[in-house]
């Protein structure tokens, strides 16, 4: 008994040295960075954020205030924005990103500045969103709307992705629009149902007013949800949002150039001559799909200031790629198709057929080797 009493005083004394010799180090460590003291949150009751005074437009056409069913849309849109209110500061500080790129398309094109909310709630300025109908981009294309106005779809690259690239193509699906509908409203709530769905409902109705349309319910949130965000984020402090200038993301500083691909480019290839990193130009090009860039002419983002001597480093270096390339091969299995191999290897049929001396209608066998490049 007495020889373990005696031993507390020196676990003691061990326990102090251990706590004295590490602690001062593990407070080091955890020291945090210097920041601005917080402020405490002030802003308006919900009540008052909703006592909308008109009169009120969007894209210079009257929203009709006075019909209670719209103002009750128009509020209850204008509530589900202000209590995620940390939605609502993403879509503040991104704007910082695009809208002077939208505001430049809009203005070229004679279009009303307010069609730039559209891109704020079909993406909340994100250029990866995507839906479960196959809509992607900032502005939310479906493939056969994005090849119709002028973007690459395929295996290997989306334009929809490209911010830049598919704001130009929107604006010219909402110019049509408008000039079908001769409304504004109607041009935004074709992009959001297709212009047959909503030529449909004019004719059944007979009514050309968007605010009396019978539309299904994502059409008829649509407009309203676009006039919520153009009142918050043109007016942020009204509705409690205290962001400063610096608060808002810089817009992408990028170099545009044309690139003549003879044979397929690893993106690497691409990153060296421009003296940056595979991820940097994968980011610029969110269009790219995969490590390699296809055959054929391509538009292509690289860093500022980076277009200037990037011929000179790119031509070597894709020489130089080529000449210690081997030709990649691929054996036939049973029940390939000629038209399934292109497919899975990012080809067309018919350069398939010619890397390998064949027609479209030649037979192939399982254990056959056919080459994929030269």
């Amino acid at each position: 008994m007495p020889e373990r009493h005696d031993r507390i005083p020196l676990l003691a004394g061990l326990f102090f040295l251990v706590w004295t010799v590490c602690v001062p180090s593990f407070g080091r460590a955890q020291q945090p960075a210097m920041m601005e003291p917080m402020q405490e949150a002030r802003f308006p009751s919900l009540e008052s954020a909703i006592r909308i005074k008109g009169p009120l437009d969007f894209c210079g056409e009257f929203v009709p205030l006075h019909l209670p069913e719209v103002r009750e849309r128009l509020e209850k849109e204008l509530l589900l924005m202000l209590w995620d209110r940390a939605q609502a500061i993403l879509w503040l500080k991104r704007s910082g990103r695009y809208f002077s790129h939208i505001e430049t398309v809009l203005r070229g094109a004679d279009m009303p500045d307010d069609l730039k909310y559209v891109a704020v709630i079909e993406s909340a300025l994100k250029p990866h969103a995507g839906s479960n109908r196959g809509a992607r981009g900032v502005w939310q294309f479906i493939s056969s709307t994005g090849r119709k106005y002028g973007l690459t779809v395929d295996r290997a690259i989306d334009d929809r992705r490209n911010f830049y690239l598919s704001t130009r193509a929107a604006a010219r699906y909402l110019r049509d629009l408008h000039d079908q509908f001769g409304s504004w409203t109607l041009a935004c709530a074709a992009y959001n149902m297709g212009e047959n769905g909503l030529d449909k409902q004019v004719g059944k109705q007979e009514v050309k007013d968007y605010y009396r349309l019978h539309l299904p319910t994502e059409t008829e949130r649509y407009v309203l949800r676009a006039i919520a965000a153009k009142l918050i984020m043109s007016d942020p402090a009204r509705y409690g949002f205290d962001l400063r200038p610096g608060d808002y993301y810089a817009p992408t500083r990028f170099d545009r150039i044309k690139l003549k691909a003879k044979y397929p480019t690893p993106v690497t290839i691409v990153a060296k001559a421009a003296g940056t990193y595979y991820k940097t130009i994968r980011d610029l090009n969110p269009q790219l799909l995969g490590d390699v860039i296809p055959k054929g002419e391509h538009i292509l983002f690289l860093p500022e200031g980076a277009s200037e001597e990037f011929a000179d480093k790119y031509h070597p270096l894709i020489t130089s790629y080529r000449k210690n390339l081997r030709p990649d091969t691929y054996v036939v299995q049973s029940g390939d198709s000629l038209t399934a191999i292109a497919r899975k290897h990012n080809m067309t049929l018919w350069q398939l057929c010619k890397l390998n001396k064949l027609t479209t209608r030649s037979t192939i066998r399982p254990g056959q080797k056919l080459y994929l490049s030269k």
